[in-house]
This record gives structure tokens, C-alpha cells and sequence, in this order.
């Protein structure tokens, strides 16, 4: 089940882009949301602010990637550092296995594997460029069952 809404910003100032129209596609967007709002270690976030071209393998067309979150964060260090975070189901991060018999739902999960694998490459490439990183955060990352 998807949940959406808009999120409103404990700390505003911290967010880059308009803090007035922040939107979540699913609940765990919405709880990295509020860690980053609330955490002091976030210096500033975003949510889909930066746009990336990307080559789907799907259609072999040039199509647009909004990363889910762009983050700089102090590190325990004390280093600055910077992320592109994409929040998605630990299902859609492994390739789909094969079924004995190929079914729509197969073909479709395949089809967004290979499309995800597309739009990390591309965020990989833009972070390389900037000395950032990239993390696909799953249910494990965010603590839920």
C-alpha cells in the first residue's frame, strides 16, 4: 500500500528547494523526512531537487531521474559530507528470479530492476563528479518490519 502527502518542516531553513511543497510517495519517504528535518547532523536536505538524465534499457530513450533525497551531513568526524538517497523496498534491489513459468508480474519486476539499475548508474556517475555518494536505503536501513 502507497501513502502520500505533503510534509511540513520542523526547521525549514534546512531544506533546499520550496519547503511549502514537499511530497512523500510512501510512509518510509516520510520517515527519512523527519530524520532529516530533526536530525543536527543534516546540515541540509532536499527531496526530488536534482534532475538526471538516464538511458532506460527499457526503451532505450533518454529519460528524467529525481533522486528521493539529497543530503549533506556532518559525520562524527566532523567531515561534511554528501548523499543522493534513494528509499525503495529490499525487493526491488535484487534482480527478480526467474519463475518456472514467466508471468506479467516477472516481466514487469524485471523491467524495473533493470530501470533502477539505469537511474543508479546515473546517480553514481553525477556523485563520482562531486566527490558525494550514492545510498539505496531499504526497510533494513530505516528499521522496519
Amino acid at each position: 500500500m502507497s501513502y502520500k502527502g505533503k510534509y511540513y518542516p520542523s526547521y525549514p531553513q534546512k531544506y533546499k528547494g520550496d519547503p511549502t511543497n514537499i511530497i512523500y510517495r510512501s510512509l518510509w519517504e516520510r520517515k527519512f523526512m523527519v530524520y532529516c528535518d530533526r536530525n543536527e547532523r543534516i546540515l541540509e536536505w532536499g527531496s526530488e531537487e536534482i534532475a538526471l538524465p538516464y538511458r532506460s534499457p527499457v526503451d532505450n530513450k533518454v529519460h528524467r531521474y529525481f533522486p528521493d533525497f539529497y543530503i549533506k551531513v556532518q559525520e562524527n568526524t566532523g567531515r561534511i559530507k554528501k548523499y543522493l538517497i534513494e528509499v525503495k523496498p529490499l525487493k526491488q534491489t535484487v534482480k527478480p528470479k526467474k519463475p518456472k513459468r514467466q508471468t506479467k508480474t516477472y516481466i514487469r519486476e524485471v523491467y524495473e530492476y533493470a530501470k533502477n539499475q539505469a537511474k543508479w548508474k546515473a546517480a553514481d556517475e553525477f556523485c563520482k563528479d562531486r566527490l558525494w555518494e550514492v545510498k539505496v536505503m531499504t526497510e533494513k536501513e530505516l528499521g522496519i518490519k
